[in-house]
């Protein structure tokens, strides 16, 4: 655990709002989550969370045309720009006010955005050196309710914004002759997108209550006329000539449209006429439509309603092709969800095998599911109904182990046969927690009772120790090695225990790391609440010498269980949108009247957590909002000790070692350079190339020193590494293997260095199993590929030489001959050719 200064958020946050946007290949997805910005590889299957975080939820993210720069606004008007290349923040901006879409023109010389009841067109950045990156061009108003959508024409010459006021209004980016603005009409509810047709000026327009606008432009868009300059700009230009028109693009200007100009001006302008409108809800069922998006040049639109359903139609007529439910459709990289239960989960865990999961739930039911045929297989109930608040697994997979919050009792049963095996009482409070010595057969409880129990599954279940604790225990951990056992309980304390001799080792104070913040409603200050905030949850690091703990706050902690100091704290979010987040209340929301928070001001917005009346499925005017209160509930540290996980109210996070470049040297001196690990490389003396390698810590120069070394001198190289670096060594195999397409080279790496060391490695099996876990895991992921490639080419080869024995039969049975078997045999030495066999081969092909 000396790297856990080095952890960084690698997957994300939980969706809030926001819009979605594709890379320009299209290889990615860049989502906004909470306060955090996701980019999803769809090509390799993986997440990443970029390593920034605005202050509120994110509410907008335009992308650059080249897909090098993103504007990232949240809830209150904040904005960053940020590069994508480099993954950092460029420059911070605040538009004093709510904005509710972001778009940058199709030329990426200037984006739109929509702010209250106009828009705003500034130049985009990186066109120029400039000290200002957001430069306003013009203002544009016309609505009078506030602006909810933007669309650009392919030429970037004109844009249109769509209104809660139930208009849509065409823009021109420049001062065209015959187009400043027009307003469209025709829905009866707010619009919730606007696009335009590829390479011309018609719109379609779509409304929340479910309507479609089909307009027509009777201009192309090479008939739009510049204006021609007048006033003071027309002396500039006769002055000054042939000057730059970026000169007269930089003056700041507004543009406001009329409800309904006069008829003469209306002479030689650009019209607009609807030519149809069409309506999803056709069968009377109302859903409002809450998002949607257009493909310009197949002419498909999609479109999402509150509901979950989804359609796919084909435009201008409005053809449905398909349409498919989220309830019912696969999306996203989840690829099993089960629901069995009818409550709320407790508790989940993993069997030692990781084919099967165990949960407990608040239904009064543990069910165990495969992950080979995604199926729930068992289901344990205890005699009499009950709730479960925590779930275990012994290091056997043979013994499930749950606690029950009302009855103050532990039920046993088989995996096996799924019976009950014993029902184990004593605690006289509610069950908090559940733990598996990991090398004997003993499970500890613990309880509210302020004790926790260690029981014997060898002796008939009885109790062999029971811990006196000075505050009701709330979560409870054994060591990976099982010679410690920590328990968090509710004075904020983590106390040390020999589960041996029933001996406390040490306790950490955690009062004062947690640092909890007040909430909106909360009537004493944060520093009076903190004494009733707690650990909840708790978690050992791979090697056992560090303990995560986390609870009801922001922070998660990483201590040093020997020193019993705080290594590093970590603040899991830093989004305001969330309660609890400040250490004080804002002044400017208490009034003499009380508290703003005690209003719901956003009852009709999209922030926060909806709650109607019980039985009210649609229509409820007295749904109200609340904000969720940030807190950890649980903290795993995976086997390989390089990341860990915190299921938080920003959903599930995954800590892991930054794989990026970082220079962490190791016993570095003035005489160790890359040049002179080169020069030993020519010299062939391989060892002292790759000892100076890892003292550097340079991973390309690891790299290639170790693929310096023929193989045939591996075995050499590698008894010769003094003992401090083999574990080095054996990290560095395990994640080259992940990347690397020298699968046999890096296998005898590992297979010499572990025949070389391997005895000695047995005396420090407690410190190296992260190590050997990580390489176990890389080559296990290198034999299921490459079984599935095999066992696919090998059914190939059988069903081509069936095919071709098929073929030969028939063709001899038709026409017996020379010549036609000649053929025959020339056309399925032609079919293995193509699956890959030379043409003498079908002799010596083999199941």
């Amino acid at each position: 655990m000396k790297f856990a200064y080095r952890f960084s958020n690698l997957l994300g946050t939980v969706y809030r709002c926001g819009n979605l946007n594709f890379t320009c290949d299209g290889n990615s997805l860049i989502s906004p989550v909470g306060n955090r910005v996701t980019v999803f590889d769809l090509k390799n299957n993986k997440s990443d969370t970029l390593p920034l975080a605005t202050r509120y939820n994110i509410k907008c993210v335009g992308l650059s045309p080249d897909g090098r720069l993103a504007i990232i606004v949240d809830e209150g008007g904040d904005a960053l720009l940020v590069s994508l290349v480099c993954r950092s923040v460029l420059h911070h901006f605040h538009f004093k006010g709510a904005v509710h879409s972001v778009a940058f023109s199709p030329d990426g010389r200037k984006f739109v955005v929509t702010k209250g009841n106009g828009a705003q067109l500034y130049h985009a950045p990186g066109r120029r050196r400039e000290f200002n990156a957001f430069v306003l061009d013009k203002t544009y108003f016309g609505p009078y309710d506030e602006t909810t959508c933007i669309d650009w024409t392919d030429d970037s010459k004109c844009f249109v914004v769509g209104s809660k006021d139930m208009s849509t209004w065409v823009f021109g980016a420049e001062r065209w002759d015959n187009l400043i603005y027009y307003a469209l009409g025709g829905h009866r509810d707010a619009i919730v997108a606007c696009f335009f047709e590829a390479d011309s000026l018609d719109v379609y327009t779509l409304s929340q209550d479910g309507a479609l606008c089909v307009w027509q432009c009777d201009t192309p868009p090479a008939g739009l006329r510049l204006k021609a300059p007048s006033g003071w700009r027309a002396d500039l230009q006769r002055r000054e000539g042939d000057e730059d028109e970026e000169d007269n693009e930089e003056e700041e200007t507004a543009v406001r449209g009329k409800a309904a100009p006069a008829a003469e001006e209306q002479q030689g302008k650009v019209r607009y006429s609807r030519l149809a409108k069409y309506f999803f809800n056709k069968e009377g069922d109302f859903n409002n439509l809450t998002a949607a998006a257009y493909h310009k040049k197949v002419h498909l639109l999609v479109t999402g309603f509150a509901s979950g359903m989804f359609h796919l139609h084909e435009l201008p007529e409005f053809n449905l092709i398909h349409s498919l439910s989220i309830s019912d459709q696969r999306v996203g990289f989840c690829f099993i969800t089960f629901t069995e239960h009818s409550s709320g989960v407790t508790g989940v865990t993993f069997t030692a095998t990781g084919y099967v999961i165990v949960t407990s739930s608040m239904d009064g039911t543990v069910r165990a599911f495969d992950l080979h045929r995604y199926r729930n297989f068992r289901t344990f109930t205890s005699p009499r109904p009950t709730q479960f608040s925590c779930v275990a697994v012994d290091t056997s997979g043979e013994v499930v182990a749950a606690g029950a919050q009302d009855s103050f009792e532990i039920f046993i049963w088989s995996m096996q046969t799924g019976r009950l095996l014993d029902v184990l009482s004593g605690h006289e409070g509610p069950i908090s927690g559940l733990c598996f010595n990991p090398t004997k057969s003993v499970l500890a409880s613990a309880s509210w009772d302020r004790t926790v129990r260690l029981w014997d599954m060898a002796d008939s279940w009885r109790t062999t120790e029971t811990l006196a604790l000075t505050s009701d225990a709330l979560a409870v951990t054994f060591r990976p090695d099982g010679a410690e056992l920590a328990v968090a309980t509710l004075n904020s304390q983590i106390t040390f225990w020999d589960p041996e001799n029933a001996v406390q080792t040490g306790s950490i104070e955690g009062r004062h790391d947690l640092k909890s913040g007040r909430k909106e409603l909360d009537k004493i200050t944060a520093k009076h609440s903190a004494k009733g905030k707690a650990f909840t949850a708790l978690c050992y690091s791979a090697d056992g010498q560090s303990v995560l703990a986390g609870g009801r706050s922001k922070f998660v902690c990483i201590y040093h269980v020997r020193e019993q100091i705080l290594r590093k704290r970590f603040e899991i979010s830093g989004n305001l949108s969330l309660d609890a987040m400040e250490e004080f209340l804002n002044r400017r929301k208490m009034t003499e009247f009380g508290n703003l928070a005690l209003i719901d001001q956003d009852a009709a917005e999209e922030a926060g957590v909806a709650i109607p009346l019980p039985g009210v499925k649609k229509g409820d005017m007295s749904s109200r909002h609340f904000k969720p209160e940030i807190r950890v509930t649980s903290l795993r540290f995976s086997p390989t000790g390089r990341c860990w996980a915190a299921t938080t109210t920003e959903g599930l996070l995954i800590y892991s070692l930054d794989a990026r470049m970082l220079f962490d040297p190791f016993e570095l001196d003035t005489s160790v350079t890359p040049a002179r690990v080169r020069a030993a490389l020519r010299q062939r003396d391989f060892t002292r190339a790759i000892l100076m390698a890892f003292r550097l810590n340079e991973r390309k120069l690891l790299q290639e020193a170790l693929e310096s070394v023929p193989w045939d001198e591996v075995e050499v190289v590698t008894s010769s590494l003094p003992d401090l670096y083999v574990e080095k060594v054996l990290e560095f195999l395990a994640s080259s293997l992940e990347v690397s397409h020298h699968l046999e080279f890096y296998l005898v790496w590992a297979q010499k260095l572990l025949m070389a060391h391997g005895q000695k490695l047995k005396a420090r099996a407690g410190t190296l199993l992260p190590a050997v876990q990580f390489l176990q895991k890389s080559i296990q992921r290198h034999l299921d590929g490459l079984s599935k490639l095999c066992d696919w080419n090998r059914y190939s080869l059988r069903f081509a030489l069936a095919v071709s024995q098929q073929r030969g039969l028939k063709r001899a049975s038709e026409a017996p001959g020379s010549e036609e078997e000649a053929d025959g045999s020339d056309e399925d030495d032609e079919s293995l050719h193509l699956l890959g066999a030379g043409p003498g081969d079908a002799d010596g092909l083999r199941p």
